[in-house]
């Protein structure tokens, strides 16, 4: 179990230690269920009431909060991030492969860097790249010519396609699928006749990727997802997808060939965006929301019907069944209205 005294942890935070700087925190629990050793976060001001009942050996607060407090506590300004890093400071999740599994099948024409680990049953083929501390879980597929930069990670049955090229410090989950053939098809009187996509996906650094999500291959030029991108489980990110630095894409959401997505956006779970349009940087969409049109302008955009009884969707999704028919008449009305006038 990792563990830090609470002063250490306040200089690797750069955070105000007020209170007892010797305890030791050894685990971050919710501010109800933590105790002795753990060091809880209070990120809303809303929430304060329960700091007089909270029982965590430390908490981490904004000023404003800090009068609140009646034991140990790290201020900073944003208790969230300092979450965020002390869990990584905590972190006791393993590597993905520690050292190379005599299982593993590795190319002679492959080259691997310092401190390279590769799981068993894991296959690297001919002209394979891995940079240092590469790590490949189990049963992963890394093709032809493919590029990990160095401190990249896969996780348990990733398949990355030949020439497919990855940057640094990449986290990639298990089961997720990068650089398949995308939907391409070109139709001979019925009959589909497949497109080869000789395109590529090329990835920055610090990029993320969930579980069992798909990132396809360009059809002629590349697909490319930039620095610090992070995509959850469940994604479709078809052909010749362009996605900007520092963009978040939540679970299920689906984005069709060509699509441009700019810098810093955020896309809400299951969103469907169309393809060959462009997404201006600084964009949110809240979840389920269908993209159809491009968007100029940074902002909130939402599309998804929240749910309702089933009696009264009934009532509305027959009524908008009869909308061209109450339109035309709308139509015959204001027609009348100005004849009148």
């Amino acid at each position: 179990m990792a563990s830090i005294t609470l002063a250490e942890l306040a200089e690797k935070l750069s955070a105000e230690l007020h209170g007892d700087g010797s305890i030791v925190i050894h685990s971050i629990a919710g501010m109800d269920k933590a105790g002795e050793g753990h060091i809880t976060f209070l990120s809303s001001s809303k929430y304060r009431k329960h700091l007089a009942e909270c029982q965590a050996s430390a908490v981490m607060v904004k000023e404003a909060d800090l009068a609140y407090c009646s034991g140990n506590a790290l201020v900073m300004k944003d208790p969230y991030l300092g979450y965020a890093l002390t869990a990584q400071l905590l972190d006791t999740t393993p590597a993905c492969a520690t050292d190379i599994a005599p299982s593993a099948y590795v190319s002679p024409t492959a080259t691997l860097g310092e401190g390279v680990s590769i799981g068993h049953n894991a296959v690297i083929e001919d002209g394979v790249i891995l940079g240092d501390n590469v790590q490949v879980g189990a049963g992963c597929f890394v093709g032809k010519n493919a590029v990990l930069g160095a401190n990249t990670r896969l996780w348990a049955n990733v398949s990355i396609y030949h020439d497919v090229i990855m940057g640094e410090s990449c986290l990639i989950q298990s089961s997720t699928v990068i650089g398949s053939d995308g939907f391409g098809y070109a139709n001979d009187k019925g009959r589909w006749v497949k497109i080869p996509q000789v395109g590529t996906v090329i990835i920055g650094d610090r990029v993320e990727i969930g579980a069992s999500t798909t990132v396809d291959r360009g059809a002629l030029d590349d697909t490319l997802i930039a620095d610090g991108v992070i995509i959850d489980n469940l994604c479709q990110i078809a052909h010749n997808v362009s996605i900007g630095e520092n963009t978040a894409i939540a679970g299920a959401t689906v984005i069709a060939g060509s699509t441009k997505i700019g810098k810093h956006c955020i896309l809400g779970g299951a969103c469907v965006v169309n393809g060959h349009i462009e997404i201006a940087d600084g964009t949110t969409i809240t979840g389920m929301g269908m993209v159809m049109r491009p968007i100029t302008e940074p902002g909130m955009y939402s599309s998804g019907i929240p749910l309702q009884k089933n009696r009264e969707w009934r009532k509305m999704a027959a009524r908008t069944l009869k909308i061209e028919e109450m339109h035309k008449r709308l139509k015959v009305v204001e027609r009348k209205l100005e004849d009148s006038e």
